[in-house]
């Protein structure tokens, strides 16, 4: 959920003119000339897809859509998308440590995050509160 709400905010900052992040940071980024993109990846992605992921994972939610991936899977929806948006900061995190010439604690922070979720479903404890029961 923290990576949720703050991804969200990060989502939506970097699309106000007022809060611009500097033009310059991405001269060196391929493919990427404005924050446009960046910010749906993060918004929406990460943080809307974090939340939704979040609720899920707490409430069991059952989605009529997800039964064949969790009957592959064998274990609820959440776990997977928990894993994805786990890989997911990991991959996001080291491309701003590649392209991006300033560094903050907060890669180091959400690097943790990315890293905590792409592991903690491996534990034997999370994956059996989310086995999937057909």
């Amino acid at each position: 959920m923290f990576l949720g709400v703050s991804a969200a905010a990060g989502g939506v900052a970097m699309l106000i003119p007022a809060m611009a992040f500097p033009s310059e940071w991405l001269e060196d980024v391929p493919l990427i000339d404005s924050w446009t993109l960046p910010a749906i990846v993060l918004g929406v992605g990460f943080g809307l897809g974090s939340i939704v992921t979040g609720i899920g994972m707490l409430r069991q939610w059952v989605w009529p859509w997800a039964t064949g991936f969790e009957r592959a899977t064998r274990h609820h929806w959440s776990w997977a998308a928990t894993l994805a948006i786990g890989v997911g900061q990991v991959v996001w995190i080291s491309l701003e440590l590649v392209y991006l010439t300033d560094k903050t604690f907060l890669q180091a922070i959400y690097g943790a995050v990315g890293l905590s979720l792409a592991t903690l479903p491996l534990l034997p404890s999370v994956r059996r509160y989310l086995e999937f029961v057909p």
